[in-house]
């Protein structure tokens, strides 16, 4: 199962600045909505079928580092993977870089809360959920290692894979 999905993704012009680089706010979006494309395309799995269910997900935090700006009409490679499938919540990551994958955009860990639709109160995943997300944690990504860490590592890793290609 792909643990890892992937898309690309033009920088439109009404998601800029002043500079014509992608505004710092936009980034988030990005992020969350090749999240939500991820989930169909690589899971089948359709947010609404959850609302309907009665759970639903509520962005508890955001960490992220803007390293390279995003320029008007770039395209951008945007990957997620699960990180960590706590009871109540979801560790994300998400990763921007330029098309080649040869310079890091931006990087981002989002913390997830389940909540019940119903409600609005925080709520544990149901069995069969956490089944599945268990499934696609990326066990080799390190969380325990710290959002700071795992920068680190992703900035070498793209550096070294450039340099030899």
């Amino acid at each position: 199962m792909n643990k890892n999905p992937f898309s690309y993704y033009t920088v439109r012009f009404g998601d800029c600045d002043l500079f014509a680089h992608l505004n710092n706010a936009r980034y988030i979006d990005y992020f969350l909505n090749a999240r939500e494309d991820h989930l169909k395309e690589a899971y089948n799995i359709d947010l609404t079928d959850y609302y309907k269910q009665g759970i639903s997900w509520l962005v508890g935090s955001h960490q992220i580092t803007y390293l390279r700006p995003a320029a008007y009409n770039e395209k951008v490679f945007i990957s997620s993977t699960l990180i960590q499938a706590g009871a109540d919540s979801l560790l994300v990551e998400m990763v921007m870089t330029d098309e080649k994958q040869s310079h890091l955009k931006s990087f981002l860990w989002t913390k997830f809360i389940a909540i019940n639709v119903q409600t609005g109160r925080k709520e544990n995943h149901p069995d069969g959920f956490m089944e599945f997300a268990k499934s696609i944690v990326n066990e080799e990504i390190g969380h325990t290692i710290g959002y700071q860490k795992r920068l680190q590592e992703m900035t070498l890793k793209i550096k070294s894979s450039h340099l030899n290609s």
